[in-house]
């Protein structure tokens, strides 16, 4: 069976990365992905820009599947959300609980990303296929494995069709999270989530701040590389391979990449992968 492949990006801040992106979803359109995902700003604070990231996907011929967070939001806005959508014939969504903007004293109508996911699919029936979040290494606001995994099969409960996990660098976390899953009844799908190094500097802001762990022999190369960036590409490229190669000899049903609306390294890497070339 082959390894499907999506891409994930965020809404661009200006007419500049507008059309970049444009160009970014024409290359890896190529490689003809499952999908391409568009995140959604803390509470909501991205919405227009990304329903027209959404938008130029699906008028450049690609099914689209937009972020959704329920942080801040009420049933009502929510549904006029989905119903702007619905209007522009997506049917994909990534439901999310989302992090509380910054001042914002109240999460909104909906907890836990469980009622987001039973909502859409209550109100909107079976025609939407919804995609819910996965932290192989816990979430990063939760004390204990245990109970991050059980919101997490509460989530696929409620309706979920599938999921995609946060990045990381451990392939044991991700099998070990599948395993624990699948344990708790959870059959759908769990796409595993990979940041190509674009940055090192920034991938390691992200990892800290997450909770993700980026093993000591790979942050002992890159610091070591200093500014070397054709080193820090190659050695970047080579990890991140491996990692994918060993995924996708255990089982993995996808790869979903973390593109930062950039196409030159996810191109590399699935060429090296043999991912997402039409059959």
């Amino acid at each position: 069976m082959s390894t499907s492949v999506s891409f994930e990006f965020f809404p661009p801040n200006t007419p500049v990365g507008v059309e970049k992106l444009k160009t970014v979803v024409r290359e890896l359109g190529a490689l003809a992905p499952q999908y391409f995902s568009v995140t959604y700003g803390a509470g909501g604070s991205t919405r227009d820009k990304t329903l027209g990231a959404v938008m130029d996907i699906a008028a450049a011929g690609f099914e689209a599947a937009p972020h959704l967070s329920c942080v801040g939001s009420t049933r009502e806005n929510i549904a006029e959300i989905l119903a702007t959508y619905r209007a522009q014939d997506i049917h994909r969504v990534v439901a999310l609980r989302g992090d509380l903007p910054s001042g914002t004293a109240t999460a909104g109508e909906f907890r836990y990303a469980s009622e987001l996911v039973a909502f859409i699919r209550e109100t909107q029936g079976p025609d939407w296929h919804i995609e819910v979040a996965a932290y192989p290494e816990v979430h990063p606001q939760q004390r204990y494995a245990a109970k991050d995994l059980q919101h997490f099969a509460d989530k696929m409960r409620a309706g979920a069709d599938g999921a995609i996990t946060q990045f990381f660098f451990n392939a044991d976390a991700y099998f070990h999270f599948v395993d624990e899953a699948r344990r708790l009844g959870v059959t759908q799908p769990i796409v595993p989530g990979i940041m190509p190094f674009h940055n090192y500097g920034r991938i390691a802001q992200f990892a800290q701040r997450d909770g993700i762990e980026i093993p000591r022999w790979v942050q002992m190369k890159m610091e070591g590389f200093m500014d070397d960036a054709a080193a820090i590409r190659a050695f970047g490229l080579d990890v991140v391979t491996r990692l994918c190669e060993r995924l996708i000899d255990g089982g993995a049903p996808g790869i979903h990449f973390y593109t930062l609306n950039q196409s030159a390294l996810t191109l590399e890497l699935c060429r090296r992968l043999g991912l997402g070339v039409s059959p």
